[in-house]
């Protein structure tokens, strides 16, 4: 067989595994490793198996995996994001379908600090979704709020996706970061607007909640809110002023997270095991699923698949190939989790990007912006079937997928945004390289 042929049917294969459900790093490793025995031998495939991992691990921007993740357990498991919806509540309740616009904003802040989306879905269908149906909320407009503000998270800095994204295409993590703050911004604002717009339109959606609040208790739930947002921005901004990196952030924010739950008196040593214990299962989840896809990009490589898919989009307009990147991303979205797309289709995709001289920062805002996406999409929209585990039988699968899928419209709307104005992520981290 050609070495194209080879790797078409390693393409194949890995597809089938992943559809048997055999672990994503699995697949690709072993889909790797076959796949460059059958085109060089035995012993290139097992020196490249042994040599790839070694210089994988030691790559110093993975040190910020473990860091941002045991910055999000301490964050959790202490407590700092508990006071987020109380205090967003009160100051939104005002605007018609505040309590929902509440959930956006708290639950963007909460995703952001927890690297989770899907963390984030469980503890808001928890936390704001029986208060939101006990105000006679419709339910779908209840539960699509917080499916859709979960996956924040991911585009809102730090970011582990923009983590993996940036040593898959060697692209600067500390610019994806800042890249990522403004349409993050814009896509908690147009879900406000989405919620603001349709209860104005028809107030039975969301009746009017009132909410007496005097200073001294609204002084009081800043107080219990304040620690997230100070723990973000702290991170966030020591970024943009460019006084550590985005590997360094992740001690920064370990660090910080530590102190603020030192300050708020909710350290204790059960906690502190805990998130460690968490940190260390996550990182090799992660690690696992990343030295496999490091070893899929070489076999990839070696295939020629790049070349290939290179020549054949040759004639074809930037705008066109990107419009089809985007339409590849929504299907897979609907079927794969997020980092298991970005492992699969970066190591192929790249080359074609850097062809099309595609910038690879605004391309990796809009890659986390379709990854979002999919969190949401049927059949398999993983925040929908998280909150339907919570709530038990509240509310239906239908009902919360019929919810969702107003985020999911305004969603594109604001891909398309993104997609028509390059600037809108590309001007922050331009101000931070001085361009």
């Amino acid at each position: 067989m050609e070495r194209i042929e080879i790797g078409f049917a390693g393409i194949a294969i890995l597809l089938g595994l992943i559809g048997l459900r055999v672990p994503i790093g699995a697949a690709m490793g072993g889909t790797a490793f076959v796949g460059i025995w059958a085109m060089m031998g035995w012993n290139p495939a097992v020196g490249i198996s042994k040599a790839i991992p070694f210089t994988l691990i030691g790559d110093w921007n993975l040190s910020a995996i473990p860091m941002f993740l045991l910055m999000g357990f301490i964050a959790v498991g202490a407590g700092l994001t508990k006071g987020l919806f109380g205090a967003a509540r009160v100051f939104l309740y005002w605007i018609p379908g505040g309590l929902a616009s509440s959930t956006v904003v708290a639950s963007a802040l909460f995703a952001s600090a927890s690297g989770s989306s899907v963390a984030s879905a469980a503890a808001f269908s928890r936390i704001a979704v029986p208060e939101m149906l006990e105000s006679r909320y419709q339910a779908g407009l209840a539960t699509g709020s917080v499916a859709a503000a979960g996956t924040l998270g991911a585009l809102i800095p730090p970011s582990v996706l923009m983590i993996v994204y940036g040593m898959l295409l060697d692209t600067s993590i500390s610019s994806l970061f800042i890249a990522g703050i403004i349409p993050g911004i814009l896509t908690a604002l147009m879900f406000i607007l989405l919620i603001t717009v349709r209860c104005m339109l028809n107030p039975s959606l969301a009746p009017r909640v009132k909410i007496e609040v005097s200073s001294a208790e609204k002084l009081a739930l800043i107080a219990d809110a304040w620690p997230l947002p100070v723990l973000i921005l702290g991170v966030v901004g020591g970024i943009f002023a460019g006084v550590f990196t985005a590997t360094e952030a992740g001690a920064v924010g370990a660090f910080l997270a530590f102190v603020l739950a030192l300050i708020r008196g909710r350290i204790n040593r059960h906690m502190l095991g805990r998130a460690l214990r968490e940190t260390a299962s996550g990182t090799a989840e992660i690690f696992m699923v990343v030295l496999g896809a490091a070893l899929f990009a070489r076999f990839v490589a070696l295939a020629t698949l790049p070349n290939f898919l290179i020549n054949s989009f040759e004639g074809y307009s930037t705008l066109t190939v990107l419009l089809m990147i985007c339409a590849l991303f929504l299907v897979l979205g609907a079927f794969l989790e997020s980092i298991s797309i970005m492992l699969l289709c970066l190591p192929v995709l790249g080359p074609l990007l850097m062809a099309h001289d595609v910038n690879l920062i605004w391309f990796g805002v809009l890659t986390i912006k379709l990854l979002e996406i999919g969190l949401v999409t049927p059949p398999m929209g993983m925040n929908v079937f998280v909150i339907k585990s919570a709530l038990g039988g509240e509310v239906s699968l239908s009902q919360i997928f019929k919810g969702a899928s107003w985020f999911i419209f305004i969603d594109m709307v604001t891909l398309g945004l993104l997609i028509a104005f390059p600037i809108l992520s590309l001007w922050l981290p331009n101000l931070m390289s001085g361009g």
